[in-house]
C-alpha cells in the first residue's frame, strides 16, 4: 500500500513519514500523531533511519517527541508481530548498542531508549532475553527488562534478571519479581532512593519476621497460586515491600491490603524462604 510521502522537520533531524506496507513485518500503516498545538507525537517512519539523540546517532524506526519538540522516545525497530513474523524474527535485526549512561557505558540490543524533555536518559528498555550487568549502589546486578535514571544523573531502578540477595534496612532480602512484565524500564521492581539505598523490591525467597514490643509476632512470607503452566503445580507470587525513614510497607501479593511495619514499634529479622524453590523454577518458565 502507498500513500504520500510526507517529511517532517524536528529536533531528531528531517524525517520521512511511513507510506508504505509489506506482506511481512510492516502490514499495518501507522499514523502520525500530534498534539492539539500540531506538534507532532508520534512518528513511524517509512524506514530505518539516522535520527539525532542526546546520545548521539541512532537508526530507528519510531520516534515520539515531548508537546514542546523535544524527542522523547527512539525506537530501532517497529514491526509488527504475527503468525508470520515472530519475535524471533525481529530480534534477528536488532543490532546492539554501546550507551554512555549515568550507570556507565552499557552494550546492549534495546527495543527503546526514553528521555527527559531537558535530553537526559530517562530509561532504556532491553529486547526481551536481553541481560546485562549493571553496576548499581548496592553492587553489580544481572538485569533485564529495563533500567531507569533519576533526573539528576542516578540509577532509580531495574529489574534483576535473576534472584539478587541484597543488603537493605532491615537485613538480607533476596530480589527478583518473576512477574516482571518488560513493558518499558521505566518502572521496575528494584528502586533505589536518593542515598543509593534500596527503596523497594519484589522477592519470592525472604520472609521477614516483626516483633512488636508487646510481644505480639507477625511473620510475612509469599503466598502461592495456582500455576500458570499446570492446574496441578503452585508458584509463588512475588511479595512486595516498599521502604521509608521510618518503617515499611509489606504487599504479600499484589491485590492484598499492605501492612505497615513501623520501626520504632517492632524488632525486624529477615530469613530466606525456602520450601517453594522447586516451584519458583518451574514457574520461572511461564512467567518470566
Amino acid at each position: 500500500m502507498n500513500t504520500m510521502r510526507r517529511t517532517y522537520l524536528t529536533e531528531a533531524g528531517e524525517l520521512v513519514a511511513q507510506h508504505t506496507t509489506d506482506d511481512l513485518r510492516r502490514k499495518t500503516l501507522q499514523p502520525v500523531q500530534t498534539y492539539a498545538n500540531g506538534t507532532v507525537k508520534s512518528l513511524p517512519l517509512e524506514e530505518r533511519t539516522p535520527v539525532f539523540t542526546p546520545l548521539g546517532i541512532v537508526e530507528a524506526e519510531l520516534v515520539t517527541f515531548y508537546k514542546s519538540g523535544k524527542l522523547k522516545r527512539v525506537f530501532p525497530l517497529n514491526g509488527k508481530l504475527s503468525g508470520y513474523w515472530t519475535q524471533e524474527d525481529e530480534g534477528k535485526l536488532v543490532d546492539p548498542l554501546t550507551i554512555d549512561t549515568p550507570a556507565g557505558p552499557l552494550t546492549a540490543r534495546v527495543i527503546s531508549l526514553c528521555f527527559y524533555e531537558d535530553g537526559k536518559l530517562r530509561s532504556l528498555t532491553l529486547w526481551p532475553d536481553e541481560n546485562i550487568t549493571v553496576q548499581t549502589p548496592v553492587g553489580a546486578i544481572k538485569t533485564r527488562v529495563g533500567i531507569s535514571f533519576s533526573p539528576g544523573g542516578r540509577i532509580r531502578s531495574l529489574e534483576p534478571a535473576q534472584p539478587t540477595p541484597l543488603k537493605t534496612r532491615i537485613g538480607k532480602i533476596t530480589a527478583f519479581d518473576s512477574d516482571a512484565v518488560g513493558i518499558n524500564g521505566d518502572l521496575n521492581s528494584l528502586v533505589f532512593d536518593n542515598e543509593g539505598q534500596v527503596a523497594s523490591l519484589c522477592t519470592s525467597l525472604s520472609m521477614v519476621s516483626a516483633r512488636h514490643y508487646s510481644g505480639a509476632e507477625f511473620i510475612f512470607v509469599p503466598e502461592s497460586r495456582e500455576s500458570l503452566c499446570s492446574e496441578s503445580e503452585q508458584e509463588m507470587v512475588p511479595m512486595r515491600m516498599l521502604f521509608d525513614d521510618q518503617g515499611m510497607e509489606i504487599s504479600v501479593t499484589p491485590d492484598a491490603e499492605p501492612s505497615y511495619v513501623d520501626f520504632a514499634e517492632y524488632e525486624i529479622s529477615t530469613a530466606p524462604y525456602l520450601p517453594q524453590l522447586d516451584n519458583l523454577s518451574k514457574g520461572l518458565i511461564c512467567s518470566v
